[in-house]
This record gives structure tokens, C-alpha cells and sequence, in this order.
């Protein structure tokens, strides 16, 4: 169905129903395609280092483990575990040393004195400082490799259906703080008749509840979203405690104290406001909620600039200011279109010079959003690469591309908004109680000559007829009002001017809905400028650098009889996190040819990161696999294959190729 097509029917009230599920349709498709194809939130800071290195086999036992990272994080006394091949504690579990110097952010945890020989794995898990979850684990040998027996979970820091939950909360909030900020605003700059009228206030209130409930779900599963990924750790009270010494959790707790003002706020503009008549106290009380509201919901803005990307990189200090208005002027911007929607399909009252003040504001809060937004842009990408290179260059990209289309589409309500005239709400007043009384009076007739001759009877007594008189008039009163509102919104609906800007601010709706969706998604992704420091800015690699899978090929020979041939790889999907390794060894004839051993290894030696042992499996005559290989970063990795053809012929070759 078209949207024209919501507007041709003849029934008035079939309309608003048929526009608020479409909207609620396309709200449920956009955050259920974004939930279904997002992970865990991306990983803000990243492994760049270890000692001993993964992989690596010592002669003899270290005295502790050391990590570096790509970026501040905040650990606990379990953030990092060394696991001694039997699965038990080879470290102190003491919680881990602070080593870091100037930039460098490396955190070390001491081992027991005389470990044996073996195989141990080191299993680490932290807070990045912009709030999200990360998490990781390598082994090491001390004399040899050995068997282990440590098994770690595959469910990655963040994820499971805790991690959905918490998605799911974490866009609620940014759709309940629009939905408060922007029909506040709305009501208090554009439209006062507002605070009285019964929709707007629903808007207002659902807001609140959104947000509210959202940051309260938050709170309860930041504990399990952080570490164990049970919904039953949600209400640990250590647990809870924990969160609250933490930056995310105090943010949290801070914006429910500042909803708990938010809440006094509505009371005030709904209740105190809206039965204001005189012109100057309503003045003087309109400046009163302007600055109190404009102060809390300033506050609330920080409990996420406190939090996330802008608290963390460079230039924090201007950042979370920045991040502030610009999350205001979003709210001001979306959150008034979503009030101007409403007035428009559920109140008759509003008029044309409303309509003009929110354009003003719309226009007002662009132009704070392209500057925060440049500024924004250059500090999380910094570069044209990270811009079309990244993830979260390219979520900027689009949203770029929403925001020009949403400019577009409020061109035309601009334009229905200059034709628009109150002329016809004003006649469908005074026609709509002209009617209202006339059919009010018919219905009155209709009653008496239903009523029968007139009743001979002697009169009852006064008191009867006392309690009979105001039940017929607030009927009649109920009656009038029904024909009044009923003929009001028809006349109404019959305006092509208000119903052409009915028509484009329900397509710039649709399109705010998708924005406000992207702009969510890039506070859960890896800053573009974060990505390319991680990865060291490496060159271009041998093998070139691809979106799908990589494909390597690379000749050997061991030097013995039958020892020519070709090692073919590849890496789906090619990108960071987990992948699925396929391994095809061709002959000099060009026929599947078997070996006995085949072994790789990957490093990244921009960041001293390997070599990452790499042990596949035979699947078939010249094919080995592998699934789940853990490619920690993006970067120019080296891939090593050693080729062994017989008891004393192998041989190692090596080819690079761009990951991620």
C-alpha cells in the first residue's frame, strides 16, 4: 500500500490507525533486521600484545603474564586467568597489576612458582573504556606443548540473549529520551495548546516509561552483559554493587535521578501549565519549565557523552559537550517530528503558526547537528580510509545519506506548511458546534415524541425531577461534543493543505525512524580511527585486500622426490573475529596431493601479535580445515605454512594478506 493510499479512504478514523501501523511495521522491520544481523558490540579496545606471545613455547616458567591493549579498559579481579593444562589457576589470583607508561595501557598477573611443563591458556575479559565489553583468551607452553583440558566458552564478551536484551533496552532509550526531549520541547516552543490535549501528553509520558524501564533493564544486566551471560547473575547484589563503582553503571544511576526530575517536569507542564490562563504567569511559568527542562534533559544527554565514545579518544574535554548538544538537537529534531505527527492526526486544534515555530526549530536544530556532526565525524574517523575502510565509517556514510534525504523530504512539508491555513479549522469550529447544537436539539425532539402522549399522571416530587435534569444535560453534553469533534475532523481532513503535510511528515517519520536506528548502531561500533591505530596503519599487503574471503596460493618445494606443488588458503570471511580456514594442496600434475603434516601459523608483526598456531583437520584427499580461527584485529597478517613431504623434506613459505 502506498502512502497516498492511507489518505484516500472516506473514513477519518480508518486513517490514523492505517498511518501508526505502518509506521509500527516499519519500526518493527528496521530494529529487527538490526538486531538479527548485529553480534556482540564491536570490541573499542583491542589485544595489540602479550608476554609470553601466543603460541609461543618458553624454556622456563615466567613470573607473570603481561597484555597490551590498543586503548584504556577497566579489570576486575577474574579479568585475566592463566589456566595450567588441568584447568586450574596457575596465577595468584590477585587482581591484575596496572603496568602501564605514557600511552602503552599493559596489565600483568603473577603465576605460582615452579609451574610444570605444559600447555596454559590465558583467558582475559575487561570493560573498554567507552562502556563495551571485550574479551579473548591465547596459550603459551612452558618446555613443551602438551594436551589441555581447558574449555573455554565460544560465546564472545557481550553476547548470547543477555546481549540482545541489553540491544534491544539500548535502543529503547534512545527512542524514549527523543520522544521525551523532542515533545517536551514541542509542546513548550511551538505549540502550549499542547500541554492540554490528551495525545501529546500520552507521547510525552510513553517517552519517560520508555526510557525509564529501558535504563532500569540496563542497569539489571550490566553486571551479566559484562561477564557471565547469565540472566540470573542480573540480580547478584555484589554483582550490582560492582557496576555501580563503574563509570557506565554511575551514568546509569544518574540518569534515573535525573528521570525521577523528569517526572516532576511532566507533572508541572501537564497539570499546573496546561490550566494556566492568565497570559503572563503562563509566560513567566513557560521560561521556568524552558530552563528546568532544558537543564535536566541537558543531563540526561551527559549520562551518555559520560559513558561512551565521546569519553574516551582524544579531546574528551570539548567531545562530551559536543556529544551533548548533539544528542539534544536529535531529540529537538526527531522528537518534534514524532509530536508534530500526532498533533497533526490527533488533535484538531493545532494551527499553521505551530507548524512555522517547529520548522524554525527543525531548521535550528540542523544546523547544530551538521556542526557537532563535522566535528563528530573527524574525531572518530580522521582519515578518507577509516571513512570507507571501517564499519564505522560506513554506518556514517548512510547516516550521512539518511539525513540528506530526510532535508529533502521536509523541503516539501515546508512548502504545505506556507500554504497552510487555519481557515478551515476555524469554520470547522463554528459549523461543528452550529451542528452540534441543531443535532443536539433534533435528538432532544426525537426523545420527547418517543416519550408518548404527555403522561397525565400527577407530578412526581421536585427532588425527582431535580436528579432526572442533570443526567438529560450531560447527555446532551456528551452528544454535542461527539458531533463537534466529529465534524471538526472531517472538515479537517477534507483540507488538501493539512493533508498533503500530513502525507511528508509521515515520510520524514519513516525516515527519522531509520535514522535514529543508524545513529544507535554507531555508538555500538569501533570508531574508524581506533580500528586503523589498532591495526598499526599497515601497507598494502601482497595478497590485496578484500571484503569477502581471502584467497592465497603459494608454490613450495621441499626439495624431494614428489616435493613440488601448491598450498591454496582460504579465509571466510575474511575479517576479524572468528573464520572458517580451508587448506587445498595441489601436485605438480595439478592433483589433489596428501602430506604427512601440515602446519600453519599467523602474525601480525606491525603489532607483535603471534605466530597464532593453527592446527587443521583432513577432510578429504589434498583438503585440510579448520573452523573458528580467531583473527583478534585487522591488519597485514603473515601467513606461514610448513609443507612436509617425507621424513627429512619440508619446507616453510610464507604470504601476506590484508584482513579486515
Amino acid at each position: 500500500m502506498s502512502a497516498t493510499a492511507l489518505y484516500a479512504g472516506p473514513s477519518p478514523i480508518r486513517r490514523p490507525v492505517a498511518a501508526a501501523a505502518l509506521l509500527a511495521a516499519l519500526v518493527s522491520l528496521v530494529f529487527g533486521l538490526l538486531l538479527a544481523g548485529a553480534g556482540p558490540a564491536s570490541a573499542h579496545a583491542a589485544l595489540t600484545g602479550s608476554d609470553p606471545q601466543d603460541g609461543a613455547v618458553v624454556d622456563t616458567a615466567p613470573k607473570e603474564v603481561t597484555l597490551s591493549f590498543s586503548e584504556a579498559i577497566a579489570v576486575g579481579d577474574d579479568s585475566i586467568r592463566v589456566l595450567d593444562p588441568s584447568g586450574k589457576r596457575a596465577d595468584t589470583e590477585a587482581e591484575p597489576r596496572d603496568l602501564s607508561e605514557g600511552s602503552t595501557v599493559r596489565y600483568g598477573v603473577a603465576l605460582h612458582s615452579g609451574l610444570p611443563d605444559g600447555t596454559y591458556t590465558v583467558a582475559w575479559q575487561a570493560i573498554s573504556a567507552d562502556s563495551h565489553p571485550i574479551s579473548g583468551a591465547f596459550t603459551f607452553s612452558i618446555g613443551a606443548p602438551s594436551e589441555t583440558t581447558v574449555a573455554l566458552s565460544s560465546q564472545e564478551a557481550g553476547g548470547g540473549p543477555v546481549g540482545v536484551v541489553y540491544d534491544i533496552a539500548r535502543y529503547a532509550a534512545y527512542g524514549g529520551f527523543v520522544l521525551l526531549v523532542g515533545g517536551s520541547a514541542f509542546v513548550l516552543i511551538c505549540w502550549r495548546g499542547g500541554a492540554s490535549a490528551l495525545p501529546m501528553q500520552r507521547l510525552v509520558v510513553r517517552g519517560w516509561l520508555t526510557l525509564t524501564a529501558a535504563t532500569l533493564v540496563m542497569l539489571l544486566l550490566r553486571n551479566p552483559y559484562t561477564g557471565s551471560g547469565k540472566f540470573a547473575d542480573a540480580f547478584d547484589l555484589a554483582g550490582l554493587q560492582s557496576v555501580l563503582d563503574t563509570k557506565p553503571g554511575a551514568a546509569l544511576v544518574s540518569r534515573l535521578l535525573l528521570l525521577g526530575a523528569a517526572a516532576l517536569f511532566i507533572a508541572v507542564l501537564f497539570g499546573t501549565y496546561a490550566r494556566r490562563e492568565d497570559e503572563q504567569e503562563r509566560k513567566d511559568l513557560t521560561f521556568g519549565l524552558a530552563v528546568g527542562g532544558g537543564v535536566v534533559a541537558a543531563g540526561i544527554a551527559a549520562t551518555w557523552a559520560m559513558s561512551e565514545h565521546s569519553s574516551t579518544g582524544i579531546q574528551t574535554s570539548i567531545a562530551m559537550p559536543v556529544d551533548v548538544a548533539h544528542l539534544l538537537a536529535v531529540a529537538a529534531w526527531l522528537g518534534g517530528l514524532a509530536a508534530l505527527l500526532v498533533a497533526l492526526y490527533r488533535t484538531p486544534d493545532i494551527g499553521s503558526a505551530s507548524v512555522r515555530r517547529f520548522s524554525a526549530v527543525a531548521f535550528g536544530s540542523v544546523v547544530v547537528l551538521a556542526a557537532t556532526g563535522i566535528y563528530q565525524s573527524w574525531r572518530q574517523v580522521g582519515s578518507w580510509s577509516a571513512l570507507t575502510g571501517t564499519r564505522y565509517g560506513q554506518l556514517l556514510i548512510i547516516k550521512v545519506a539518511l539525513i540528506a534525504v530526510l532535508l529533502a523530504v521536509a523541503w516539501f512539508s515546508r512548502r504545505w506548511t506556507g500554504r497552510l491555513t487555519d481557515a478551515s479549522v476555524a469554520s470547522a469550529g463554528a459549523e461543528g458546534t452550529s451542528a452540534g447544537a441543531g443535532d443536539a436539539s433534533a435528538g432532544a425532539e426525537e426523545e420527547d415524541a418517543a416519550a408518548g402522549p404527555e403522561d397525565t399522571t400527577p407530578a412526581a416530587p421536585d427532588e425527582a425531577s431535580d436528579d432526572v435534569a442533570p443526567e438529560r444535560a450531560a447527555q446532551l453534553a456528551r452528544q454535542r461534543a461527539v458531533l463537534t469533534a466529529t465534524k471538526k475532523k472531517r472538515i479537517r481532513d477534507a483540507d488538501p493543505e493539512r493533508s498533503g503535510l500530513r502525507r511528508s511528515v509521515l515520510a520524514e517519520a519513516a525516515v527519522a525512524v531509520v535514522l535514529l536506528a543508524v545513529t544507535t548502531m554507531l555508538t555500538s561500533t569501533e570508531p574508524g580511527r581506533t580500528e586503523e591505530e589498532a591495526a598499526g596503519g599497515a601497507t598494502a599487503a601482497t595478497a590485496p585486500a578484500s571484503d569477502g574471503p581471502v584467497n592465497l596460493s603459494m608454490p613450495f618445494d621441499t626439495g624431494g622426490q614428489n616435493g613440488k606443488g601448491t598450498v591454496r588458503i582460504d579465509i571466510d570471511p575474511g575479517r576479524t573475529g572468528s573464520n572458517d580456514l580451508h587448506v587445498w594442496i595441489d601436485g605438480s600434475d595439478g592433483e589433489p596431493m596428501d602430506v604427512p603434516e601440515l602446519k600453519l601459523a599467523l602474525t601480525l608483526e606491525s603489532k607483535d601479535i603471534g605466530p597464532l598456531p593453527v592446527v587443521p583437520d583432513r577432510l578429504a584427499e589434498g583438503h585440510w580445515t579448520a573452523s573458528g580461527v580467531q583473527i583478534p584485529m585487522a591488519g597485514d597478517w603473515k601467513f606461514d605454512v610448513t609443507v612436509r613431504t617425507s621424513d627429512i623434506d619440508q619446507v616453510t613459505i610464507d604470504k601476506n594478506a590484508k584482513i579486515g
